[in-house]
């Protein structure tokens, strides 16, 4: 779980969206457009088809001329939260772990900021779309995602991901560990791309991966397609394995620059607090 140290800092926090659509039910964000909320701006006249409701009558009585009233509304941001549950990110207790985490505390944080959530387990075989909005169903929430049982699909994450695209959300969330090859992210990013709103890329390996400390004759078993390849890991073949590892990360970020998604990359061997309140709020994506 999440401790009530960190909950009770999400509760007072604010996802950081710079979307261009907006929902028509109230959030916790201020558009500068008007809607419906109690924080009232100014009048226009009235036009054929405004909701008789919000004219001025008092206006009226002065001048006898309908205007309505004019309110800042509050910004809905629809989320869609995607979380990899490929058996390369199951098959690694503390990385899998770390991932729900995550997913769990920006769901958590949405919720509690009165935003619309759905939260998509891609490749998961039991889990499925939750589709929430408010924080009365935050903590719900919050137990569902944490206690999500480590049973995947035989299927890479690019291609489960999608058919599960939900092409009306403003703002999208992927974590996942990023290691499939560069060209299938590039298809699923083109889609979300045309989507037209904010996209964060968090790309989550185990400190395992990131620094391999194996040495001698070894048989390597792909978590995803049970392929085993027999091997004799030496210092040189370590480094070399880091070297492509760096460059396949680096191609994922300007990937990501290059279409303007926002990316992050962070390990396990980080706390959720760490990620939260170190990568994600020294980025100004949490405030």
């Amino acid at each position: 779980m999440l401790s009530s140290d960190l909950l009770t800092k999400l509760r007072k926090a604010t996802i950081t969206v710079k979307t261009r659509k907006r929902g028509m039910h109230k959030g916790v964000r201020k558009s500068p457009k008007f809607g419906s909320s109690l924080e009232f701006s100014d009048f226009r006249a009235y036009q054929p088809g405004d909701d008789l409701r919000q004219i001025d009558w008092n206006i009226f009585g002065r001048t006898q001329k309908h205007y309505i009233k004019r309110f800042l509304d509050e910004q809905e941001i629809k989320t869609a939260i995607y979380l990899d549950c490929t058996s390369s990110v199951i098959s690694i207790d503390s990385k899998w772990e770390r991932a729900k985490q995550v997913a769990a505390a920006f769901s958590y944080l949405t919720l509690t900021s009165e935003d619309k959530l759905s939260f998509l387990p891609v490749a998961s075989k039991d889990g499925k779309l939750i589709s929430r909005k408010g924080a009365v169903h935050a903590k719900t929430v919050l137990y569902e995602i944490i206690h999500l049982q480590a049973d995947s699909k035989p299927e890479p994450f690019t291609e489960c991901i999608q058919k599960q695209f939900l092409r009306d959300r403003e703002f999208c969330i992927l974590i996942t560990d990023g290691l499939e090859p560069i060209e299938q992210y590039e298809k699923i990013f083109k889609k979300l791309a045309a989507v037209k709103g904010d996209v964060w890329f968090i790309q989550l390996l185990s400190h395992e991966e990131e620094q391999p400390n194996y040495i001698g004759d070894l048989k390597l078993i792909d978590s995803e397609t049970a392929k085993e390849v027999n091997i004799s890991m030496t210092g040189k073949l370590i480094e070399e394995y880091r070297k492509k590892l760096r460059e396949h990360n680096e191609n994922l970020e300007s990937l990501c620059k290059r279409l303007g998604f926002q990316y992050l990359y962070t390990t396990d061997a980080k706390t959720i607090d760490e990620i939260m309140w170190k990568d994600c709020n020294h980025r100004g994506w949490i405030k």
